[in-house]
């Protein structure tokens, strides 16, 4: 439990070090943080909301010589648009765009490797790096979580909550 715990402080750190201290968005907003991630690389980061198509990544980050393009799943829900965005910004934040890359041919067949540098897809989660940018997103939203006062969730959606985790919803309400 320790090593975990320094595993997660290490990151934490390794993010803080790549914002340059900058603290998370007040009220929490995931495009504004990845603003500001852009503006400390120096270099644009471009949100691109895609159709969902099943056996394709819900999440993709590829980097081309100009710009870093994040391309989601358009039609997810907010909570899961944001951790897709988190999840390809953790992959910028943790270096894996600088890391050695293999031919983008698998996902982008039509674009040739001059053009795209880099390709990292959101589908397996076996690779090292997948785990660091996953966690790192994961340890964002909670962060984000505890640093801002969430509004609260329509009834509908404790409802859903609830039922997720088995508490019936109107049980035990005061």
């Amino acid at each position: 439990m320790r090593l975990l715990h320094s595993a997660r402080r290490e990151l934490w750190e390794k993010y803080r070090r790549a914002m340059g201290g900058t603290d998370l968005p007040v009220p929490f907003d995931e495009v504004a943080l990845i603003r500001r991630l852009a503006e400390r690389r120096g270099r644009p980061i471009e949100l691109i909301a895609v159709p969902e198509r099943p056996g394709l990544p819900c999440g993709l980050l590829v980097v081309t010589g100009e710009a870093d393009c994040i391309l989601y799943a358009g039609g997810t829900s907010p909570l899961h648009r944001r951790h897709i965005l988190l999840h390809e910004a953790a992959h910028l934040v943790c270096g894996h765009d600088r890391q050695p890359a293999s031919s983008p041919a698998a996902l982008l067949p039509h674009l040739p490797d001059a053009l795209v540098g880099r390709v990292l897809g959101r589908t397996v989660y076996s690779e090292p790096q997948e785990h660091e940018a996953e966690l790192l997103a994961s340890l964002i939203c909670t962060r984000a979580a505890c640093d801002t006062a969430a509004p609260p969730l329509a009834e509908g959606q404790q409802r859903r909550l609830g039922s997720v985790f088995g508490v019936p919803w109107g049980r035990g309400r005061g």
